[in-house]
């Protein structure tokens, strides 16, 4: 149900991660002997294993919205994308400190939107578990009472 807030800030998680198509992490100078930069452009385009965790992690938090008659499984497949994203998350910070060696020592890429959108669907998917939970606390508070 889209009236539900936590389907709001699942929608914005998955949008956050989709996202990053559109925003590179960094752009620098195009260096022919760096694999992250040889287009000048970090993006997910440049590793396989960047595309398939932002991408699940963006998926299943879309097919979380569509789970709301089941919370126990909406939270549960909110926190597989949590832990995609974070795998993400460290996978694009250790391939661009593995880069640094085959930067020039005069070009400092600028970050861009991308290195922060990963970071907005945390925010995100922990506020929507957060709800999720609240409304898994009312429905057992109600069925004591029954």
């Amino acid at each position: 149900m889209i009236q539900r807030i936590q389907s709001i800030f699942l929608l914005l998680a998955s949008g956050s991660a989709f996202s990053l198509f559109a925003f590179p992490f960094a752009k620098a100078q195009a260096m022919s002997q760096s694999t992250v930069f040889a287009d000048g452009i970090y993006n997910l385009q440049d590793n396989i294993g960047l595309l398939v965790l932002f991408c699940l992690a963006g998926l299943l938090t879309f097919v979380g919205i569509f789970l709301f008659r089941n919370r126990k499984t909406q939270l549960l497949v909110n926190r597989i994308a949590i832990v995609a994203n974070i795998i993400g998350l460290i996978l694009t910070v250790i391939l661009f400190m593995n880069d640094q060696p085959n930067m020039a020592a005069n070009v400092t890429p600028d970050d861009g939107v991308g290195a922060y959108l990963p970071f907005v669907f945390l925010v995100f998917a922990f506020l929507a578990n957060h709800f999720i939970n609240k409304d898994e606390k009312l429905v057992q508070s109600m069925d004591r009472l029954r």
